[in-house]
């Protein structure tokens, strides 16, 4: 199949980044073709080395945007979605794409297709959505029950469930997502008993995530073994690499801490989660009871058990014993999951590895692959 996949979202690398190129890796291994229809000033922070089709109209960014301003950039927005989704059809209609995948969807993306000759499309056109709240499941269902006469257009939600909150339809197909592996470097996922454990704590440092707060919960933990804490972040406001900047100064002291303050992509980025044993996701958001989580599945692909937040996944908790929780927020419990899970990796460390591996094959990037492909062919 010649699978086009339309991408409008930049970003200067990260997992929209890494889950375009599992797309398209995987879908080449299985033989098809694979493209890209993207806006005209589209800027790709990944070479993925396939044929590149440029869409008429510009992206438009209002995260910095507020007021009048940002409704006004919001229709500007929807308007140039509606001529992206016209040039796609015609690109179908000239008999160059077999299948269609919007790699990054919300409910929006289906209400613009409603007054659209997209949702007439001849072949699948693939809306992939990785996670739906509470709050956006009833908008979601009614523009999905309006699609339900095109029978070409068809939703994938990334989840760990067989419904969302209770409800099924036959255009909605629910999967697992897929695990971001080691793609540039020489890497063999195991788990391994070492002298000197290292945690590492990855992603975007902004001042409202109270690093501190998990910093001064380490450095108060009482471990009978060597252990080092590997802090990066990256930051894009100055503020917030200023306050950054001065968590450094305040820790650098500390023998049992190394902070590393950049962006990492690519192979420099898969070095780095390489190089560590552990991964931390102390952070906590209710969001994450709904959409997978990116470093958690880092995590499992690299075979690195964790210590995260019991808001992150709980499904594969349930499932998959590959390391240990924490009541989200309570940073007492925090300092009992890295002292329990610290103190006691010797013991367990056969038991991660087995369970990590278990993971990995089902939630494996072929996998994944295989599941959307069914969707699309059937």
């Amino acid at each position: 199949m010649r699978i086009a996949i339309f991408e409008n979202i930049m970003t200067p690398g990260g997992h929209e980044v890494d889950f375009d190129r599992i797309l398209t890796e995987e879908f080449q291994k299985r033989g098809h073709e694979v493209s890209f229809c993207v806006p005209e000033d589209f800027v790709f922070n990944f070479d993925y080395h396939v044929p590149v089709k440029r869409l008429k109209g510009r992206t438009v960014s209002y995260s910095k945007v507020r007021g009048l301003k940002k409704l006004l950039y919001s229709v500007k927005r929807e308007i140039n979605r509606q001529g992206w989704y016209k040039q796609l059809y015609a690109e179908i209609l000239a008999g160059k794409i077999d299948a269609l995948i919007v790699p990054t969807s919300t409910y929006r993306y289906l209400r613009a297709l409603q007054g659209n000759i997209l949702r007439k499309s001849p072949v699948p056109v693939i809306f992939i959505l990785h996670g739906i709240n509470p709050g956006e499941a009833p908008k979601f269902f009614h523009e999905a029950e309006k699609l339900l006469p095109y029978t070409n257009v068809r939703m994938v939600v990334l989840t760990f469930q067989d419904h969302i909150f209770g409800h099924r339809m036959p255009n909605v197909h629910l999967i697992y997502p897929p695990t971001y592996t080691a793609r540039d470097i020489a890497f063999t996922p195991k788990v391994e008993k070492k002298e000197l454990l290292t945690v590492g704590f990855f992603g975007q440092y902004r001042r409202e995530k109270k690093l501190e707060d998990f910093l001064e919960v380490f450095v108060k933990g009482k471990y009978t073994r060597p252990v080092k804490l590997l802090v990066q972040g990256s930051t894009m406001h100055p503020e917030d690499a200023e306050d950054f900047a001065r968590i450094i100064r305040k820790y650098q002291g500390n023998k049992n801490m190394e902070f590393l303050h950049k962006g990492l992509i690519g192979a420099e980025w898969q070095r780095a989660i390489a190089g560590i044993d552990v991964l931390l996701m102390p952070y906590s958001a209710p969001r994450y009871l709904y959409h997978w989580g990116g470093m958690l599945f880092t995590a499992i692909g690299f075979s690195k058990p964790v210590i995260a937040s019991d808001d992150i996944n709980p499904e594969v908790f349930a499932r998959f014993s590959i390391g240990e929780t924490f009541k989200s927020g309570d940073m007492k419990d925090l300092q009992r999951a890295l002292e329990t899970f610290i103190n006691g990796f010797d013991g367990q460390a056969e038991h991660y590895a087995e369970a990590l591996a278990e993971a990995g094959r089902e939630f494996a990037p072929e996998a994944f692959a295989q599941r959307v492909e069914k969707i699309i062919q059937e």
